[in-house]
């Protein structure tokens, strides 16, 4: 068995390519408790490459680089929070490989959670949160001055939607900007309407990072900024345009 100080927690591209504007973590799903690794055939892993590769193709990502965080467990495992971990080791790689970039962590379920986390530092500027888990007590004092943007369908089983929007709720309160999507189908899974999904999280990720405005809206307006929720059917998405 390796070493845990051998685990390499970043993904990067390759060839990777420098300099970059900015960079894009992507975190999958995992489970509340288990000590073992991630399998081989990961599931959450592949279900997380489709919102990459949308990101890779969008012209607005360019110069971003489209990296993924690599757990060493599978589990959250209570106060242990082992993909927190994961993802503050990622950003250090991060920064030591390509410098102080710009990032936004774009995370699904307990992926999500773990993001949210692991927000406070520097480099970060906010979080998609994609069916978060988000549950009650969560800590939010370190997310002012970040951007936290939340998309979740209310049918899904598996996280609470109610305990997303009340964790914008007290994100709000707390200083961050916050938007929740109520996105009308796909469930945890987000494999129903998965294109809207792919779609509107390239469009968040790239308000996170500055290079557009906020999905529906200009994010110099304050209404783009509260607590009350969006519905996803509601927002029209610019074209994409080709690549020059």
């Amino acid at each position: 068995m390796n070493d845990a100080r051998e685990h390499r927690a970043l993904e990067l591209p390759q060839p990777l390519f420098l300099p970059a504007a900015g960079a894009v973590l992507v975190l999958h799903g995992g489970r509340a408790d288990s000590l073992a690794p991630p399998p081989l055939l990961n599931l959450p892993g592949l279900r997380m490459r489709p919102f990459a590769r949308a990101m890779n193709k969008d012209p607005l990502f360019a110069d971003v680089l489209i990296a993924a965080v690599r757990y060493r467990l599978r589990g959250w495992n209570g106060h242990r929070a082992d993909p927190v971990q994961d993802t503050q080791d990622a950003l250090d790689e991060l920064r030591h490989a390509a410098g102080p970039l710009p990032v936004v962590l774009v995370g699904h379920s307990m992926g999500a959670r773990a993001a949210l986390r692991a927000a406070d530092q520097p480099q970060v500027r906010g979080v998609v949160a994609l069916a978060p888990w988000c549950p009650p007590g969560e800590p939010v004092a370190h997310l002012a001055g970040r951007t936290v943007m939340a998309l979740h369908d209310e049918a899904d089983q598996i996280t609470s939607a109610t305990d997303t929007w009340n964790y914008l709720g007290r994100a709000r309160q707390a200083g961050a900007r916050v938007r929740g999507i109520r996105m009308p189908r796909g469930h945890h899974a987000m494999i129903r309407d998965a294109r809207v999904w792919h779609r509107l999280t390239t469009a968040c990720a790239a308000t996170v990072l500055g290079l557009a405005s906020a999905p529906g809206g200009d994010p110099s307006d304050e209404r783009n900024w509260s607590s009350d929720l969006v519905d996803a059917d509601d927002i029209t998405l610019p074209a994409r345009r080709p690549p020059k």
